[in-house]
């Protein structure tokens, strides 16, 4: 019987800490999103500060002062050399990701 309480607790233990490292803290910064360092840095940098022969900088002015509707455009439908991300992203994911990019970098 203890076995088994034992073994229920680590079960819900680990089943927390799973769900708790998946769910992004509430207004993370950009670069601090889950989301945009698994689908976004690769290309566009860690920092968000572009990278050469690679995605633009989403942390200055063109991209800061695009509309937001044409930046959940970009990301769901891709443009240029960009991947469309409406299948791999949920649109709350996206959603997040223009509010970060449209808000100014937090210091």
């Amino acid at each position: 019987m203890k076995t088994l309480r034992l073994t229920i607790a680590i079960c819900s233990l680990l089943f927390a800490l799973t769900v708790s490292s998946q769910t992004p803290p509430p207004d993370p910064t950009l670069t601090d999103n889950p989301v945009f360092q698994k689908n976004c840095a690769k290309c566009h940098g860690k920092t968000a500060g572009g990278r050469h022969f690679g995605g633009p900088s989403l942390i200055s002015e063109p991209a800061t002062t695009a509309p937001a509707d044409e930046l959940r455009n970009i990301i769901a439908n891709g443009k240029h050399h960009m991947p469309k991300y409406a299948g791999k992203l949920t649109p709350e994911e996206i959603n997040t990701l223009v509010d970060q990019i449209k808000s100014p970098p937090k210091k």
